[in-house]
């Protein structure tokens, strides 16, 4: 066994990218054991509790992070103290892009449940991008993902009648959810600075939602979805 091969087996992060779940869909899922055995020493595990910052808007963007577990909003505050909630990220997503170009995050990042994520400095992906130019490539894609997820929040989540606003984001939050069915619930406050609009409005759809059966509770901040119920729901606001 030589040196290297020695530090990568007994390194704890060599231990956590090369049992990583999502590895094969994360930004260095195309290297191979040499190259990331060569890298591991620079990447770090991050945990992040509910309601803990990642990062925050204006913040210099030194590392960009791609997310192992869980599900963080991108948030910002206006002038006037008011909170909007642009997208939300969850597993395999890579975020934090603004620092490739040496600017500041646009966002503050929010953990809204535990989450896991790895954090790559902006200087790694400099340098790897000269050796491996397919990497450039896929940066170019997930930069391309990031906003088309934002111009969905926009088109989708920010327009339209409140129940349809409504029943899109249960939609968009069941792409976050856990093998079991289990998924995120926001709380209300957080719905409205999602869908623009204000906490009884919000208050009022989950409540008829749950009655409809699409949306069955599990905690406080957990539900499952009836999904058969759910697209019924949306083909007949559709049709209206």
């Amino acid at each position: 066994m030589t040196s290297t091969q020695a530090a990568g087996t007994y390194n704890p992060q060599a231990q956590v990218c090369a049992s990583c779940s999502v590895r094969q869909f994360a930004l260095f899922g195309a290297l191979d054991e040499a190259a990331l055995a060569q890298i591991h020493y620079r990447i770090a595990d991050i945990r992040l509790e509910p309601g803990q910052t990642l990062y925050s808007a204006q913040d210099s963007g030194s590392a960009v992070f791609t997310v192992r577990r869980g599900v963080l909003r991108m948030e910002r505050s206006s002038d006037a103290g008011e909170r909007r909630i642009l997208r939300l990220a969850g597993r395999t997503d890579l975020i934090g892009l603004e620092a490739i170009l040496h600017q500041t995050y646009a966002a503050d990042a929010v953990a809204c449940t535990e989450v896991e994520v790895c954090r790559i400095p902006r200087v790694l992906i400099d340098e790897l991008s000269v050796a491996h130019p397919g990497l450039t490539r896929d940066l170019m894609k997930r930069w391309q993902r990031a906003l088309d997820d934002a111009d969905e929040w926009l088109t989708e989540l920010a327009r339209g009648p409140a129940r349809h606003r409504m029943l899109r984001l249960l939609l968009k939050l069941s792409e976050y959810g856990e093998d079991d069915g289990r998924l995120w619930l926001p709380t209300r406050q957080e719905m409205g600075a999602m869908l623009d609009m204000t906490f009884e409005t919000a208050s009022r759809l989950v409540s008829a939602l749950r009655r409809e059966g699409v949306l069955k509770s599990v905690d406080g901040r957990q539900a499952r979805l009836d999904m058969d119920a759910l697209m019924a729901a949306l083909k007949e606001d559709g049709e209206r």
